[in-house]
Parts: structure tokens; sequence; C-alpha cells
């Protein structure tokens, strides 16, 4: 014979069991902070830059930028990116990261890495290209606008260390401009 207690008992059990399993599913376990973004052009006619970190609420930011590309890129365009790490912040203290983006084709770049990371997080407050399956060049000379962009940390690891991270990417090719930026962000653990 079951008693009222052992019922509730079981009933309380499945509710936390449940409560747990809902728990477990994989989300960002840190919040960021952008502390500067730098960029360079060896031509500003061919590539500028206009990028600002823009607070939103409290403890919520985001970057606004104005990217004017005119110029074509080719299989010759290449990009890759470091990324360091600094409990600090000191400029002394950043260690490289495995987090690399080895050199690459611009083309195969944009099939990989900026397909998974750059358009889930930029794409919807920016105008920036987005496509489903392979990217077909040429890739538009325009004005490229993002407004207040959040990183909501699609692609990113789930767990990082608290710290100061400093992302380096470069752009070359021959008869291109060379340009690059440099982001750091500081990233705290969330509590829940």
């Amino acid at each position: 014979m079951v008693t009222m207690a052992s019922l509730r008992f079981s009933l309380v059990s499945i509710f936390l069991g449940v409560l747990l399993i809902n728990g477990i599913r994989a989300a960002r376990k840190w919040d960021y902070e952008p502390i500067s973004i730098d960029t360079t052009s060896s031509d500003d006619s061919l590539i500028n830059f206009d990028i600002k970190i823009v607070r939103i609420s409290r403890g919520e930011f985001g970057v606004t930028a104005k990217v004017e590309w005119n110029y074509d890129t080719t299989e010759e365009t290449m990009v890759e990116a470091v990324v360091y790490r600094s409990s600090s912040g000191d400029e002394n203290d950043y260690k490289m990261l495995p987090f690399s983006l080895p050199k690459q084709t611009f083309y195969d770049y944009l099939n990989t890495y900026y397909k998974d990371v750059i358009i889930k997080n930029f794409g919807p407050c920016s105008n920036i290209p987005q496509f489903e399956d392979k990217f077909q060049p040429p890739w538009p000379k325009q004005t490229f606008i993002a407004d207040k962009c959040l990183i909501d940390g699609e692609g990113f690891p789930d767990i990082l260390p608290a710290g100061f991270y400093k992302i380096i990417f470069n752009c070359t090719g021959a008869d291109q401009p060379s340009w690059s930026f440099t982001a750091i962000f500081k990233l705290t653990n969330k509590m829940f």
C-alpha cells in the first residue's frame, strides 16, 4: 500500500529530476565586456573601419560598426587570427591560446569560421552577407553596417577561464590592402 508521504516523495523526486536534467543543458558560462577594438588598413580608400563599443544597458555591451569595403577579394586573399589570454590584462601577461585561425584563403574562412560564428553572432544586427551552404564569390564591395551587436557566444566554447582575451585578426593579399583588427575582451564567469 502506497502512503501519502511516499507518493509526495516520489512526485518531489520526479520534479527535482526534471529540473536537474533541464539545468544540465550546455550554455555559455561566461559574460564579456569589450575593452577595445583597434583597426589598421594599409589603404583607407579600399577598406575603412569605424568601430565603436556601445553600452546597451547595465552590464551589457555591444559593437556598432561601419566597414567600407571597396576592393575585390581573390583566391590569394589570406586571413589568420591568433588569440591570447591574460589573467591581469597587463600587456606582458598575455599568453597564446590554441584557439587560433590558421592562415587560410578568405573563401575557406567564409565557409567555416565566418559561417559558424560571425553570421550567427552578427547576422541579426547587420547587413553582412549571409548564406546557407557554400559561399559563392564575389564578396560584395559595399558598406557594411552593424548596429549594437551583442555577441551571444554562438560558436565559441561554453566554458572559458575568466580573464582578458586579445584577438588579432589579419587579412592580406597580392595587390590588395592589408588590414587587421585587435579586439580585447574581459570575460567573467556567470554565477547562474
